[in-house]
């Protein structure tokens, strides 16, 4: 069952129903994609229709931030849990590394994914890299033939939001992938080349904070979460008086 916050699906599940999902998608007949939205993105997906049908048209929708967490209690729709998208990935390179499954990593600047393929062979012993592509492609065309040639099962497309959205959209059936996955900013983590918040950060959900503190010129893209909530106040408001 979905949990509608402002106009984006959250399928409301816990980390290890999310994976378990995933587990199924990866292994079922088809494409299939999973969107990761934080505030952020629901703002822009309130302005972006394209962006927001890619988003929903997602088979798994999961709240990244701690954010929406905050907005659907506000709107009376509480989720059972933030399900972060670093925090599925791992789940599910587990599961895949368990399964012999294979993974292409898209997206970031040269070098990283490469970087990240590294990384995540160490430690995810069995992980199969079927490929890696960086984000700074002009065509979709060389790149989804790049994908569907590597026979990878799953993908995790790091382009930013909500340009990797609408790229699974348009192109997962041509990869021949059976699970995309939007990840963002993760191939920077899984290479090294940015460190994840400390543990007591995580916990709080205040990775953004960690972030914002070490990348002060991202103070315009954070503003955004501030709106956020006062449009789910909003959205309740209007809810009441609709139930009136």
């Amino acid at each position: 069952m979905r949990v509608d916050i402002l106009g984006v699906g959250f399928d409301n599940i816990t980390m290890d129903q999310a994976v378990a999902e995933g587990v199924r998608l990866m292994s079922t007949e088809g494409a299939h994609y999973a969107a990761t939205p934080n505030p952020e993105i629901v703002e822009v997906c309130r302005e972006d229709e394209a962006a927001r049908d890619a988003v929903n048209g997602a088979d798994l929708v999961l709240a990244d931030g701690i954010g929406v967490i905050y907005g659907a209690k506000i709107m009376g729709t509480p989720l059972k849990g933030r399900v972060t998208g670093i925090g599925f990935a791992q789940g599910l390179m587990a599961r895949m590394a368990e399964n012999g499954k294979s993974l292409f990593l898209l997206g970031a600047k040269p070098g990283v994914a490469e970087k990240a393929a590294e990384r995540l062979r160490e430690q995810y012993p069995g992980l199969r890299i079927a490929g890696t592509h960086d984000g700074y492609f002009q065509e979709d065309g060389p790149v989804v033939e790049a994908v569907r040639g590597s026979g990878a099962d799953v993908v995790f497309v790091c382009l930013g939001a909500p340009k990797q959205e609408k790229w699974m959209q348009k192109n997962g059936e041509a990869t021949g992938a059976r699970l995309l996955v939007g990840l963002g900013g993760c191939l920077d983590v899984f290479s090294g080349e940015v460190k994840r918040a400390p543990e007591v950060f995580q916990k709080l959900g205040l990775e953004w904070l960690h972030r914002l503190i070490k990348e002060p010129r991202r103070i315009g893209r954070m503003m955004k979460l501030p709106l956020f909530l006062i449009h789910a106040a909003g959205e309740k408001g209007k809810k009441k008086c609709r139930e009136s």
